[in-house]
């Protein structure tokens, strides 16, 4: 398996896990000014009046399923699609 500086190469839908009720987390690339991770969710999400803040910008792809992001000034949430 290559480290996380190395990049990686095969399909992002490899090697996922059985649903453990947590999200999956698997860092896929780092470089000084760029961290790229597989994120495999199964449902779940923040509790309400939770508000997640970071530092780094993030850019996200939606591969399957369906999802929805709540952007602080948006009025309402953005329901994504792959």
């Amino acid at each position: 398996m290559a480290d996380a500086h190395s990049p990686r190469s095969g399909s992002l839908f490899a090697e996922i896990l059985p649903d453990t009720g947590a999200e999956q987390f698997q860092q896929l690339l780092q470089r000084p000014a760029t961290r790229i991770e597989r994120i495999v969710s199964s449902g779940q999400s923040s509790p309400p009046g939770f508000w997640y803040d970071q530092e780094d910008g993030e850019w996200v792809v939606l591969l399957a399923g369906a999802a929805q992001l709540r952007i602080e000034g948006d009025a309402e949430p953005r329901r994504l699609a792959p």
